[in-house]
């Protein structure tokens, strides 16, 4: 599985990479059908707050699967998106089945 990163407004970090490497490849693992991982990370003003987004897109059989998340660190962000994509994954799961 391709894994490619993109940045926006944010330093690319080697740790945040190998990070998100091995949450995305979990995934992988446990669902064979995932082809692609497009991860983003930026960073955004919002008042006081620095928004520290991550969102990652999985090509799949079928429509594109897509989560982001908005948090204090980018870490955080990626476990969560990661749990938002492991419910979109297993729903998808669900109806691959044959009968």
């Amino acid at each position: 599985m391709d894994i490619n990163f993109e940045y926006d407004n944010v330093k690319a970090s080697a740790d945040l990479e190998q990070y998100t490497s091995e949450k995305v490849q979990k995934l992988a693992n446990k669902y064979e059908f995932i082809v692609r991982a497009d991860v983003f990370f930026k960073v955004e003003q919002t008042g006081n707050n620095t928004g520290k987004i991550a969102g990652i897109r999985l090509s799949a059989p079928g429509p594109r699967l897509f989560a982001e998340d908005n948090n204090e660190s980018l870490h955080k962000s990626v476990s969560e998106v990661v749990n938002q994509l492991e419910r979109q994954l297993s729903k998808r799961k669900g109806k691959m089945k044959t009968h």
